[in-house]
């Protein structure tokens, strides 16, 4: 089944759709979303991507990035895919959104108006093995040392969302 995103222009005004694919060949401008998981001990959930993904596979990511359906809000497209991916449900939360351009490789781009959600979740994970290989919890502190040793098991978007992550709640 095709994918398609929205894309827009910096207002958030849509422009059309295209193929996800070819938005990402083309680097157009689309909506995304990202959403940050925490526990009660304030670590954060990364997933793994899997490795049938067509760019950055088996690379660590937050727990859940993609793009809202036509007609879908950023929080349903963000709701939808925590249940397509990890299998669950809990309460999100809009924090902030902001315009990136990353280079994933392959002569793919991530150009994204990306809303970040964070919301918390410490029961049993459901994965979706044609999305995701496995999930973890990290500390900030640990998650900062793994990405400066060894930044390349880290998709290209996380590291740009994290920071502007960290700009607007100075973790």
């Amino acid at each position: 089944m095709e994918e398609f995103v929205v894309l827009v222009n910096p207002e958030d005004e849509v422009l059309g759709l295209m193929e996800k694919q070819q938005a990402h060949v083309n680097g157009l401008l689309h909506r995304a979303f990202s959403v940050f998981l925490f526990n009660s001990k304030g670590e954060m959930l990364l997933q793994k991507r899997a490795s049938g993904k067509y760019h950055s596979p088996l690379k660590w990511t937050n727990a859940v990035c993609s793009h809202p359906r036509i007609g879908e809000t950023y929080l349903e497209g963000a709701k939808r895919r925590l249940k397509e991916e990890l299998g669950i449900e809990t309460y999100l939360s809009e924090k902030f959104s902001f315009i990136y351009k990353a280079d994933v490789g392959n002569s793919l781009w991530e150009h994204e108006l990306d809303y970040v959600f964070t919301g918390t979740f410490e029961e049993e994970f459901h994965l979706n093995k044609d999305e995701v290989e496995e999930v973890r919890y990290i500390t900030i502190e640990d998650l900062d040392r793994e990405m400066s040793e060894n930044p390349e098991n880290f998709t290209e978007w996380f590291k740009i969302i994290l920071e502007e992550y960290k700009h607007h709640f100075n973790s």
